[in-house]
């Protein structure tokens, strides 16, 4: 039987807010702007740490949550915002200096005002937003690791050239892959609300 605070099984969310895994995503949170600001000011070397330093507490905070069952409804919004937001922010920089173009960084933002679009009409019928399928991890996987690698090459060096080419290839396959885990997730939207009216219209 669960103790009251800590979740029904070691996996399960809790509803706990003050946490060293919610700590930590806060903290990536906030660095998120401080990032920001180093790539529009072409501080690309403290960028890059930056998101090293995020990197790695996204992995921690994980594996905090999982060995003393603290994964909590907190966490599971917070990671996936952060990871979101540091994929607009090394877009929107890197489009600002012309290393991207503006069309790539659209077809990211238009993607996700789709998909949350989809809150109310979930909310509606009582769902929250739903699972993440695991094409769109691996989409956010490749741009996690493409916009960094994009970001190396303007430093230069002997790694340029070929961050350049990984980086541009981790990008295509990304943004591919979040449109088609984008287009997955509005099929399952529609089986949720479908399934939901015809429980309500039934008699």
């Amino acid at each position: 039987m669960a103790t009251p605070g800590t979740g029904t099984a070691a996996g399960q969310p809790v509803d706990r807010v003050l946490t060293l895994p919610n700590a930590l995503s806060a903290l990536r949170l906030v660095l998120v702007p401080v990032f920001f600001w180093l790539v529009l000011s072409h501080r690309d070397g403290w960028a890059l740490v930056v998101l090293f330093v995020s990197g790695f507490t996204d992995y921690f905070d994980g594996v905090l949550a999982r060995r003393f069952n603290q994964v909590s409804r907190l966490g599971q919004l917070l990671d996936p915002a952060a990871d979101r937001l540091y994929i607009l922010a090394t877009l929107v920089g890197l489009a600002w200096r012309g290393i991207v173009p503006w069309w790539l960084l659209a077809l990211i933002v238009v993607r996700d005002v789709l998909l949350s679009l989809t809150i109310p009409l979930l909310a509606r019928y009582g769902y929250g937003p739903l699972p993440v399928h695991f094409l769109g991890k691996a989409a956010t996987f490749n741009l996690l690791y493409a916009f960094p690698l994009l970001l190396l090459a303007q430093i230069g060096g002997p790694l340029a050239e070929t961050a350049l080419v990984v980086g541009w290839a981790f990008a295509w396959w990304g943004t591919g892959l979040y449109w088609w885990a984008g287009w997955l997730y509005l099929r399952q939207v529609r089986e949720v609300v479908g399934a939901a009216r015809a429980e309500q219209t039934a008699p």
